[in-house]
């Protein structure tokens, strides 16, 4: 599976991010100036990034928010957006992600208003919420859609490549553009005090792979980088070497490698196998294949694979409202996959 052109790479971004709740997570924030200005105290931030730049004059408080982690954050520092891209596949039953479901009718607040994202982004719809401030940074917003959006509101689009930006880096740029950096500072260091607490000592030396398939035949595996991966490290696992192997097989803009099932014994060293599946009809096709099931890990069992499409969104991305509301729920899995190890 290769990037061919941007369309490619959105189709793939959303096949990973989308409909099997991926996303990427490497590179540099955007970079940033500050001068004094606007009013109330408000200093006038500009954040140049990939397909432009963001002036923000004013303290933003109708946020609307495109792709993965920016309306938690937002949320977290005490703006609930008056829009969302819909997110269908890792909705409740509420038709919204839980962890912002809970957070916001927790707090007494009015839940955003969705709309459709991705390739076929609903723009009359943002019009007609009013933004101050768009956030996009962890997106796959397109040259033409952000020139668009950049004249209804400024509009905060990815560093370098779509669906590419660590957590800290989508923390603390949200936090910028709001005016809020230190307070998304103290939701970047509460974040780490949680993954260092829930971190266990058994799983010290334990090497795990997070893969992904597209369908029958086919391997992807994520990078060191990426978001889902990043919070099983920070739990004390290390992800298998072998990841450095194959950086050939990348997949520009998903932060990982599609090696292909025929190179699955590459994962021979994994102790433990991270992945998920987009329904149980998959999951049926992927496990029922012989080289899958060679996989040393997968034929003892060591494998985390949730099944709920909230729970798979969830364990994908590293935000304040995500790490508690997963937490509870991953380790208990991982800690069974590890006891099937021979140690």
């Amino acid at each position: 599976m290769r990037a061919t052109g941007r369309t490619r790479r959105w189709g793939i971004a959303l096949t990973i991010a989308g409909a099997m709740a991926l996303g990427g997570c490497a590179g540099g924030a955007p970079e940033q100036e500050e001068s004094t200005g606007g009013s109330e105290g408000f200093e006038t931030v500009t954040i140049e990034h990939a397909l432009g730049e963001a002036v923000i004059t004013e303290r933003p408080e109708r946020i609307v928010t495109l792709g993965q982690g920016s309306s938690e954050t937002a949320i977290a520092l005490g703006t609930v957006p008056v829009g969302v891209e819909e997110y269908p596949w890792g909705s409740d039953d509420s038709g919204y992600l839980p962890w912002v479901h809970e957070a916001v009718t927790g707090a007494g607040e009015e839940l955003p208003e969705q709309f459709t994202g991705g390739e076929e982004l609903d723009i009359e719809a943002i019009l007609s919420l009013d933004p101050d401030l768009i956030l996009a940074p962890w997106s796959g917003l397109t040259q033409e859609q952000f020139d668009l959006l950049t004249d209804i509101a400024p509009t905060v689009a990815y560093a370098a490549e779509p669906w590419v930006i660590t957590w800290e880096e989508q923390i603390t740029v949200i936090g910028k553009a709001m005016g809020l950096p230190d307070e998304a500072q103290a939701l970047i260091d509460d974040i780490k005090s949680q993954l260092d607490s829930a971190a266990r000592e058994e799983y010290e030396g334990v090497t795990f792979s997070y893969i992904y398939n597209t369908g029958p035949g086919t391997l992807g595996v994520f990078f060191e980088t990426e978001q889902r991966v990043a919070m099983v490290s920070a739990l004390g696992l290390t992800v298998d070497p072998v990841v450095e192997e194959l950086r050939e097989f990348e997949v520009e803009g998903t932060d990982s490698a599609s090696i292909g099932l025929e190179n699955a014994d590459k994962l021979d060293g994994s102790d433990l196998i991270f992945t998920f599946y987009s329904d149980e009809e998959n999951r049926a096709e992927i496990e029922a294949q012989k080289l899958y099931q060679q996989i040393p890990a997968v034929s003892r069992g060591s494998v985390v694979a949730p099944t709920e499409q909230p729970f798979v969104t969830g364990s994908s991305i590293i935000n304040p409202l995500t790490v508690p509301w997963t937490l509870e729920r991953f380790v208990p899995l991982i800690d069974e996959a590890v006891a099937r190890l021979d140690r």
